[in-house]
């Protein structure tokens, strides 16, 4: 181990304010061409507001943070909610003639779709989106009206209380009679990530899965990550949908959870963002958007658990690569024809 002396530490604090008239310019020689363009447009907004309902609100900020210190001069205003909340905000805006947000990401990819065929969304391909993985390029849409923002993984997160022997193995072990009163999960009126969930589970079992999953008198939140904070308190020990990067940053800061992969399959959803046609700030929408596209936002993010965006930047930490387990991956038409009926089926079910 090195020792760190009293001359050192001086050294260093003088090396760090010598280099602060410095660290702009080195900052500003790194970005790509097209980057340092945008960054001198977006600098003289000098801000964004991101509507966003797709990581919590830690990671959020923290992504907040790291674009502007990557691009000085231009602050993120972080508007962090639920999905559906996040749409429902952004609706009163338009009906009350106002416009707020620059940058929408949400979980529900049906948002994005019905955006763009209201002709709400800006279009724009970020250059950077050239880097991405294969199945995030793609999945992005076609007329470059979004692009995929975060790959959305979620799955059943169990309490250590209940041993890996016992735990269920798949969503449809989630009916049992002995999780009666043990199972926490979000509301798909409020969460797209739950909603998504609905979908792909009502195609693969019908809805009387969900009519046998009330028997269990399941708690219901709103987010997908209210189970990980009950399953913390230990007020429940099963999470259904939990979201994969919030419970691995639990377990990472020594909280008594695991995560189960559902043998019938792990819920993955593609999840956008756009910039809005409207933006306040339409450059600082954009440069954002390259951010998200770029090797600098899945570092941002792995340290949250988030799943990487490019092949420069590993996996996270204690999570099964993806090519190893099976998913369900509703497809956008799926989601945005469902998510309606089944919110209108569940509050008939559980009446909430």
């Amino acid at each position: 181990m090195a020792r760190i002396t009293r001359r050192g530490v001086l050294a260093a604090a003088a090396a760090l304010g010598g280099g602060r008239a410095g660290g702009a310019a080195a900052q500003e020689q790194q970005l790509l061409p097209h980057e340092r363009e945008l960054h001198e447009a977006a600098r003289r907004e000098g801000e964004l507001t991101w509507y966003t309902g797709q990581m919590q609100a830690e990671p959020s900020e923290a992504i907040g943070r790291a674009f502007t210190e990557r691009f000085p001069g231009v602050k993120v205003n972080v508007v962090r909610s639920t999905s559906q909340v996040a749409f429902q905000r952004l609706s009163q805006d338009a009906r009350a003639g106002v416009a707020q947000c620059d940058v929408f990401s949400s979980v529900d990819q049906s948002h994005l779709t019905l955006l763009k065929r209201q002709e709400r969304l800006a279009q724009y391909r970020p250059l950077n989106a050239s880097g991405l993985i294969p199945a995030v390029r793609e999945a992005g849409d076609p007329d470059g009206y979004f692009q995929v923002s975060y790959l959305a993984i979620y799955l059943i997160g169990r309490h250590r209380r209940v041993t890996e022997a016992e735990a269920p193995r798949s969503w449809r072990d989630l009916l049992d009679p002995r999780w009666r009163g043990q199972i926490a999960v979000g509301h798909p009126g409020f969460s797209g990530a739950i909603g998504s969930l609905c979908v792909a589970l009502r195609k693969l079992y019908g809805w009387d899965y969900f009519r046998q999953l009330e028997r269990n008198r399941p708690h219901i939140g709103r987010s997908a990550g209210d189970p990980v904070t009950l399953l913390n308190a230990g007020e429940r020990t099963i999470g259904m949908g939990v979201p994969s990067p919030t419970t691995l940053l639990s377990i990472a800061r020594g909280n008594p959870l695991a995560l189960v992969y559902p043998a019938d399959g792990t819920l993955m959803v593609p999840a956008p963002s756009g910039a809005l046609r409207n933006a306040p700030h339409p450059n600082a929408a954009r440069l954002f958007l390259e951010f998200i596209a770029s090797p600098a936002y899945s570092r941002a993010t792995r340290p949250f658990f988030a799943e990487s965006l490019r092949p420069e930047v590993p996996p996270p930490d204690g999570a099964r690569p993806l090519d190893q387990v099976p998913l369900l991956m509703p497809t956008a038409e799926e989601v945005e024809r469902g998510i309606p009926e089944v919110k209108e089926l569940w509050r008939d079910t559980f009446g909430v």
